[in-house]
């Protein structure tokens, strides 16, 4: 499954909840945290629960929730969108913020099936003792994705941010990684000037440099300039397509090592060009 753009939605405003999946993001977020202010926590909850128990509101990209970090709000938010279900779960995944350590994922873990259920985790990372602990966030069975939340982070450590982004660099860094070593999804953090489409391109294409699989987005008009960086250009798709084809045969004739276009493809490569095509959402050629 392709989580490419990750768009978050305010969850108090009904007609932009309805209308999220017509961006065209791999993933929609129904955001119960930061986009809504204290004091409509409850109205964007039932506006959350009502889009979701609708029968006619049928998306074929994939719903995740942002819940409320605060223990006593996220019981409440889990109760509204749960309760939204009947039996048939219209909640993908849920994303839970500021996770400082692998334990905050199991305790949501645990809230969850206490409601007779589990859902696949999106673990923010945006604080200096998430960024540590990212490994051990990421090993949890339930964490489907780390995302990276660099201007929460900024303010944890007391960084300036630029537009350069020097000062999370390591973070951002350390984040994917840690998702990579644990087989999961890595989401690179928001651009916060949607009018800037120039400047989201370069910000994504280097998030694609860094080994990021999807980029979160907080205005319908950054998913397509996201999509676009992480879909792969129709000349590393036939790259892709020639290694693996190579690779077939030289696993026919036993050789570890072969050649294509005069380039020595070894197991780095290989990898590369399975990432590719499954980025391209083509199907894998080992299957």
């Amino acid at each position: 499954m392709a989580r490419r753009s990750v768009l978050f939605t305010p969850g108090d405003q009904s007609e932009l909840l309805r209308k999220a999946p017509r961006s065209g993001a791999d993933v929609i977020v129904f955001d119960l945290e930061d986009a809504v202010s204290p004091n409509r926590k409850s109205d964007a909850r039932a506006a959350v629960a009502s889009v979701l128990s609708d029968s006619e509101f049928d998306p074929d990209c994939e719903v995740c929730v942002r819940v409320t970090g605060n223990s006593t709000e996220i019981e409440a938010d889990l109760e509204a969108i749960l309760e939204a279900d009947f039996g048939d779960p219209l909640v993908d995944s849920v994303m839970l913020p500021k996770v400082a350590s692998a334990e905050d994922v199991r305790s949501l873990v645990d809230r969850l099936a206490e409601h007779g259920t589990t859902l696949p985790v999106f673990a923010l990372v945006e604080n200096a003792a998430g960024v540590l602990a990212a490994p051990d966030i990421a090993s949890v069975p339930e964490t489907t994705a780390l995302v990276f939340g660099a201007e929460d982070l900024a303010a944890d450590i007391g960084a300036t941010r630029t537009a350069e982004g020097t000062e999370v660099l390591y973070a951002r860094e350390r984040v994917v990684l840690a998702a990579s070593a644990a087989d999961i999804d890595a989401i690179d953090t928001v651009f916060t000037d949607f009018e800037d489409e120039s400047g989201l391109r370069e910000e994504a294409a280097f998030a694609v440099q860094l080994g990021y699989d999807g980029k979160l987005a907080i205005h319908p008009a950054q998913v397509d300039p996201i999509t676009d960086a992480f879909v792969p250009s129709v000349e590393d798709l036939e790259w892709a397509r020639a290694v693996l084809a190579a690779k077939r045969d030289a696993d026919d004739a036993g050789r570890g090592v072969f050649e294509v276009d005069g380039e020595m493809i070894d197991a780095p490569l290989i990898a590369r060009a399975e990432r590719i095509l499954e980025r391209s959402g083509a199907p894998s050629e080992h299957n």
